[in-house]
C-alpha cells in the first residue's frame, strides 16, 4: 500500500509513512452537541470513516479519536434560553449524533473524549506554556502570547498581522491577535477551579489535551472540516508545538455540504437534520451521497442530487442481490486495481466509483449471458470495493436496516407484479405497443426488468442510465 495523502500544512500530496510501522494514530474533531445534527455535521465523519477503513483494510492498528465538545458558549446559551441544565442539553444531543452516525454506518471511534473530562490535562497544558513564556494569566483569564510562536499561521496561511481570533478582547489581553485558552467563571456558568481561579477551558485548549492523552505528543493524522483550518487548528497546532509535542504529522480536511454555494449551517436557517433527510432515503443512500463527492471537495446539496445519488446506489445494490438470488453467495472478494489506485490517490472516491460501475457493468453482462460464475467473481468485487465505502447491501448493519423498509418493498412489489402480468398478457396478445409501454412507464420510475428463462425479473434501478439512453 502507497497511500498519498493532501496534506494542508504543506499544501501538497505527501507518502503516508506513520509514526509506528503498522499503527496508525487518527484524530477527528468531532461535534460541538449544541444541536440536531444536519448532514454537513456528519460528512467528515463519513469521509474519514473511509480513510479508517481503508487503512484498515491494509492491517493497518488504527487508534481513531473523535472527541465531543460538551462545553461550548453556544451550547450555554442555547440551554439558558431552554430552560435547560447545560449538561443534560449537551447529553441529549451528544445521543442524537451517535444516532446519525450508527444509522449512517461510520464505525465507533477508539475512544470518544468528552472535553469535560479533560480538565485536568488542559490545566497541566496551561502550566507548560506559562512556563514556557507562550501564555499569561490576566484578571483569572488565561492566554496564548501568538507573538511567541514565529511558526504562527504555518497552517493556515495567516500573515500575522491579518490575525483575528473572532473572539472578544479581554480586558487583560496584552494583543487583540492572542486567544483564550482558558475564561474566568462568570456567574450561572460551569467552572472548574485552576491555580488561575475558577473557570472553564477555551475550544482550542480542548483538542489539544485530548489529542496528547490519547494519541501522544507526536501522532500521524489530524482530521476535520475545512472551516476548523483557522483559527482552531492553527491554534491547536501552535499551543502543542510550543508546549514542546511534535503533534500531528498529516492534516486532512474535508470540504462543506453547500447550500446555494453557501455553507450549510444553524445561523444560515438551511439545515436538513440526518432525521428529516432519512425520511425519503434509507440510511445508506444518504451515506452515499455524502461520501460520492471527493472529501475535500464541496458537495453543493439539492434534492435532485440526493435522490440521483439514492437511484445509482440501487442500481449497484440491485446488481449485487439479483447475483445473490440466482447464484445463492456471494461472498466478500477482493478490490480491483483500478479503485486501489484512486483510493491511495488522496482518496479519491468519485474515481473509486468509477471502477465499482465498470464492475457493475460487467456483472449485469455476466448475469444476462447466463454466467452465474462470472457474475459471482464481479459481485464480489462489487461488495470489497463497497465494504471500503461502507455500503456494501450484503452487510449485517444494512440488513438490519431493511425491515424498516419491508412494508414499502411489499406495496411496491405488489404493483410491480401486476404492470408485468399485464405486459405479459399483451406479449401473448402480441400487442407489442402495450407492451413496450408499461416497460418503458417501470424503467422511467426507476424500475429495472430483465426477461430471463423462467420469467422477468425486476430491482430498482439507476434512473440516470434511462436518461442518457433517451437522449
Amino acid at each position: 500500500m502507497t497511500l498519498h495523502l493532501y496534506d494542508t500544512e504543506t499544501r501538497a500530496l505527501r507518502e503516508f509513512s506513520p509514526l509506528v510501522p503498522g499503527h496508525a494514530s487518527v484524530y477527528l474533531c468531532g461535534a460541538t452537541v449544541q444541536g440536531e445534527p444536519h448532514i454537513g455535521h456528519v460528512r467528515s465523519g463519513v469521509a474519514f470513516d473511509v480513510l479508517r477503513r481503508w487503512l484498515s483494510a491494509h492491517d493497518y492498528d488504527v487508534a481513531f479519536i473523535r472527541n465531543v465538545t460538551d462545553i461550548d458558549d453556544k451550547i450555554l446559551n442555547k440551554a439558558r434560553d431552554a430552560g435547560r441544565p447545560w449538561w443534560e442539553w449537551a447529553a441529549t444531543f451528544e445521543r442524537s449524533f451517535t444516532w446519525a452516525y450508527d444509522k449512517l454506518g461510520v464505525l465507533p471511534p477508539s475512544a470518544e473524549p468528552r472535553a469535560t473530562g479533560h480538565i485536568t490535562q488542559m490545566v497541566e497544558l496551561i502550566e507548560r506554556l506559562i512556563a514556557s513564556g507562550h501564555a499569561y494569566a490576566a484578571d483569572g483569564d488565561v492566554y496564548f502570547d501568538v507573538v511567541s510562536f514565529p511558526d504562527y499561521g504555518a497552517l493556515s496561511g495567516h500573515k500575522l498581522d491579518d490575525v483575528h481570533q473572532g473572539e472578544s478582547v479581554g480586558a487583560g489581553k496584552r494583543d487583540p491577535r492572542d486567544f483564550t485558552l482558558w475564561k474566568a467563571a462568570k456567574p450561572g456558568e460551569p467552572s472548574w477551579p485552576t491555580p488561575w481561579g475558577r473557570g472553564r477551558p477555551g475550544w482550542h485548549l480542548e483538542c489539544s489535551a485530548m489529542c496528547e492523552a490519547y494519541l501522544g505528543s507526536d501522532f500521524d493524522i489530524h482530521c476535520g472540516g475545512l472551516d476548523l483550518v483557522f483559527p482552531h487548528h492553527e491554534n491547536e497546532r501552535a499551543q502543542s508545538k510550543a508546549a514542546g509535542d511534535g503533534f500531528s504529522r498529516y492534516w486532512l480536511h474535508n470540504g462543506w455540504v453547500t447550500m446555494g454555494g453557501e455553507k450549510m449551517s444553524k445561523s444560515l436557517g438551511n439545515v436538513l437534520s440526518v432525521p428529516n433527510v432519512l425520511k425519503s432515503i434509507r440510511p445508506q443512500e444518504l451515506r452515499y451521497y455524502l461520501g460520492s463527492a471527493h472529501y475535500r471537495s464541496m458537495l453543493e446539496y439539492s434534492d435532485n442530487a440526493l435522490q440521483t445519488a439514492a437511484v445509482t446506489y440501487r442500481g449497484i445494490e440491485g446488481f449485487v442481490k439479483r447475483t445473490v438470488e440466482r447464484a445463492g453467495d456471494v461472498p466478500l472478494g477482493t478490490w480491483t486495481e483500478d479503485f486501489a489506485a484512486a483510493l491511495n490517490d488522496d482518496l479519491g472516491v468519485p474515481k473509486a466509483l468509477a471502477a465499482v460501475h465498470a464492475t457493475v457493468k460487467a456483472g449485469n453482462s455476466a448475469l444476462e449471458s447466463g454466467d452465474l460464475l462470472g457474475a459471482v467473481e464481479q459481485a464480489s468485487k462489487v461488495r470489497a470495493m463497497l465494504s471500503i465505502l461502507g455500503v456494501d447491501p450484503l452487510d449485517a448493519h444494512w440488513s438490519s436496516e431493511a425491515s424498516d423498509n419491508d412494508a414499502v418493498v411489499g406495496a411496491l412489489g405488489v404493483l410491480v407484479d401486476a404492470e408485468l402480468q399485464r405486459r405479459a398478457q399483451a406479449k401473448i396478445d402480441k400487442d407489442w405497443p402495450t407492451a413496450d409501454a408499461i416497460r418503458d412507464r417501470l424503467a422511467k420510475a426507476g424500475i429495472d426488468v430483465t426477461d430471463t428463462p423462467s420469467g422477468p425479473e425486476w430491482t430498482v434501478g439507476d434512473t440516470s442510465s434511462n436518461d442518457e439512453a433517451g437522449q
